[in-house]
């Protein structure tokens, strides 16, 4: 699945007219790319490392605090899911990693791509690793393909945009892809236009835009957004076919539980900008310790549940970004906040085996037979530390008052 080599100093790259400025500095970015990333990373290295990342936005109201601490590694061939409501700040960590963020934007922190802080680097280097060994699926393939070029054109100019290679070269490349994809009649597809596909053959287009340049890292932000259920898990199933086709590691980005569960090693939950639980996806799914977690998977409809049983959503809306509340930020949701919740926001704490969650009462959870049972519509809110020793949900989540009750009957 290499790509082909750099073409020898006596050939000619059929690209067009470029001047000799232009062919110096996309020679100097393929030297780079091809410095920086030479070879495959080992099984288990950490090919992405976040630490710390903050993202801001000056607004005329204060500044939007889309990102706050985000920290994650990512290791070959491994596919971590990231998932939480819309506003979570889940695509903008990632249009960071990218390098695609406005520039008004306030970063901070470190995004190390094998061991080499992206940050930091200049912007001819940024080029030559985005899109080369850093490979994003974007959210809407109709807007993310131009109209007015050929499916084709549009693949080979990712080919062309990093590697000195007959144009001839890179159709052969673009062809190889769509057929890896599942795209019939290659030959033919790549000489049409976008609007003549349908949105999950233009999805494919965009997986195969993605790995087209053997990449380390794919991105895929939301990419079943606006897809019928049949299609989406073709294209899930598809995506996992290629990971393993160019050994790269996936960064899922998602509000689909149900995605992350069928693909994720494991699963990053964001709330308000911050990581509030990490780990393995078995882990957090079955044995949540952050109540946000939790309220995520009880707000799944349940087939098996009778009346308002069957849906237990989250009461409230995410907090202002620019002006969070005090302490944590999910306590004026959340159904075991007290005092301390609403006076110091958490950190993330080792709470099990490559698990950490950011949560004051994350043992309460620990000990419930079924966490969600705390976002049921009866039962009992504790609103201080005095309300929670009297009407505390129990294991079951079945408040202690509740069954005092039932005795008394």
């Amino acid at each position: 699945m290499s790509i082909n080599p750099p073409l020898s100093p006596g050939d000619k790259l059929s690209t067009g007219a470029e001047s000799p400025g232009s062919l110096a500095e996309a020679a100097e970015e393929v030297h780079t790319a091809y410095t920086l990333a030479d070879s495959k990373p080992p099984l288990d290295e950490e090919v992405l490392k976040v630490e710390n990342l903050t993202v801001g936005f000056p607004t005329d109201d204060g500044l939007v605090q889309a990102v706050r601490g985000v920290s994650y590694t990512l290791r070959a061939r491994e596919v971590l899911g990231i998932v939480g409501e819309s506003g979570s700040g889940k695509s903008v960590s990632s249009m960071a990693v990218m390098g695609l963020l406005p520039r008004n934007a306030r970063i901070n922190g470190r995004i190390l791509y094998r061991d080499r802080d992206m940050l930091t680097m200049r912007p001819n280097e940024q080029r030559a690793l985005r899109g080369e060994k850093i490979a994003m699926i974007f959210q809407d393939p109709m807007t993310s393909l131009n109209p007015v070029h050929t499916v084709g054109d549009q693949l080979a100019e990712a080919v062309l945009a990093h590697h000195l290679v007959p144009r001839r070269a890179a159709l052969t490349k673009a062809r190889e892809m769509l057929d890896l994809v599942g795209i019939p009649q290659a030959d033919k597809r790549l000489k049409a236009y976008p609007h003549e596909f349908s949105g999950g053959m233009r999805q494919r287009v965009m997986i195969a835009m993605a790995i087209i340049n053997d990449p380390d890292v794919i991105i895929a932000d939301e990419p079943t957004t606006a897809l019928d259920v049949t299609v989406q898990a073709q294209i899930l199933e598809k995506l996992l076919e290629v990971k393993d086709a160019v050994n790269a590691a996936i960064l899922m980005i998602t509000h689909d539980l149900g995605v992350i569960a069928g693909m994720a090693h494991r699963t990053l939950v964001m709330y308000a900008g911050k990581p509030v639980e990490i780990g393995g996806t078995d882990s957090v799914f079955y044995q949540p310790r952050m109540p946000y977690t939790a309220g995520l998977l009880g707000s799944i409809p349940s087939l098996e549940g009778e009346g308002e049983d069957r849906l237990r959503p989250i009461t409230g809306t995410p907090p202002s970004l620019v002006h969070l509340p005090s302490g944590c930020p999910f306590s004026p949701r959340c159904p075991l906040a007290t005092e301390v919740c609403r006076e110091t926001e958490p950190d993330l704490v080792t709470v099990g085996e490559d698990h950490r969650a950011a949560c004051h009462h994350s043992d309460r959870l620990a000990e419930a037979e079924d966490p969600t049972a705390f976002f049921r519509p009866d039962a009992v809110r504790a609103e201080d530390e005095g309300d929670e020793a009297e009407g505390t949900p129990g294991t079951d989540g079945v408040s202690r008052t509740d069954e005092k009750s039932e005795e008394g009957r």
